[in-house]
């Protein structure tokens, strides 16, 4: 599939290769990977508005999609058709919003509170499950309510991931839209028209892994190859419940799919957040802003 990809793009590509030659060994290691994920992310909203016939649409929703909006479907923000089946905001939604935002600042601040000093892994996973829900589940989902109440389409990155029965639902539906969306159309479609579903699953999981190596493993000096190894295992897993005997056993719905899901992604979690990133980036990230 050939794209038409505008100069701003390459452009924007050169931000990750500046982060990675100008930051210094003297420099928090957490502020390198923040700087480093916050390039690869400008680049790709980059490349995502100048593939969406950004041209037509006004000025003030551009910088709204670059700035203001953590998707990756520029296409969908930008399309004034949607607009009647855009589902608008419930008040649940936007208390739900609301509190994990509040529930996520408590346990990132609170965490050195309740938790022994001694047990920096443990700190490191209370300050990274509260960033989550500050952001993904808590003011992500909140521009989504704006967004989608002033008539543009911004659908909530997270749709209830607990809720998932199979490992493909997880990631396929329901876990981190922009970056599914993303890898659907720049990896796995691409992929899929020239090596087959199958490869392309697989080939999309390891290159998924080897991007969360670069911003997860380099920063922290250690690590490496365990996120790229964390996503092998998550390709597999979608592999083995579709498979005659996974649907035998009902990997891929129900209670066995969703208890299936839950141990394909929380048995190895530690090789995608692994122990150099939660001691070297987590916990000295909390200290700088004083929650350890």
């Amino acid at each position: 599939m050939a794209f038409r990809i505008h100069w701003p793009f390459w452009v924007a590509c050169a931000l990750p290769v500046l982060v990675m030659l100008c930051v210094s060994d003297g420099w928090p290691r957490w502020l390198f990977m923040w700087l480093l994920a916050a390039s690869i992310y400008f680049a790709c909203k980059v490349l995502t508005w100048s593939l969406a016939a950004a041209n037509c649409v006004p000025r003030w929703q551009q910088w709204a999609y670059l700035l203001a909006w953590p998707g990756m479907n520029a296409a969908r923000f930008f399309d004034a058709d949607r607009s009647n089946q855009i589902d608008p905001p419930t008040r649940r939604e936007w208390a739900a919003a609301a509190f994990n935002l509040a529930v996520g600042g408590v346990l990132f601040w609170s965490a050195r509170i309740w938790l022994p000093r001694s047990s920096s892994i443990l700190l490191g996973w209370a300050g990274m499950i509260g960033t989550v829900l500050m952001l993904h589940f808590g003011s992500f989902h909140l521009l989504s309510c704006i967004w989608r109440r002033i008539g543009i389409d911004a659908p909530p990155l997270m749709n209830q991931p607990l809720r998932s029965t199979s490992v493909a639902e997880f990631w396929g539906r329901r876990w981190n839209a922009a970056f599914r969306d993303l890898t659907y159309q720049f990896l796995f479609r691409p992929l899929r028209s020239r090596l087959g579903a199958t490869t392309a699953l697989v080939v999309g999981f390891i290159i998924s892994g080897m991007v969360h190596d670069l911003v997860i493993s380099v920063p922290a000096s250690g690590g490496y190859g365990r996120p790229t190894v964390f996503f092998t295992i998550q390709a597999a897993a979608i592999l083995a419940e579709r498979s005659p005997l996974g649907r035998s056993l009902g990997l891929d719905h129900g209670w066995r799919g969703r208890l299936f899901t839950g141990l394909v992604l929380l048995v190895p979690v530690r090789l995608l957040f692994h122990d150099p990133f939660v001691t070297k980036i987590a916990v000295p990230f909390m200290h700088a802003l004083g929650a350890a």
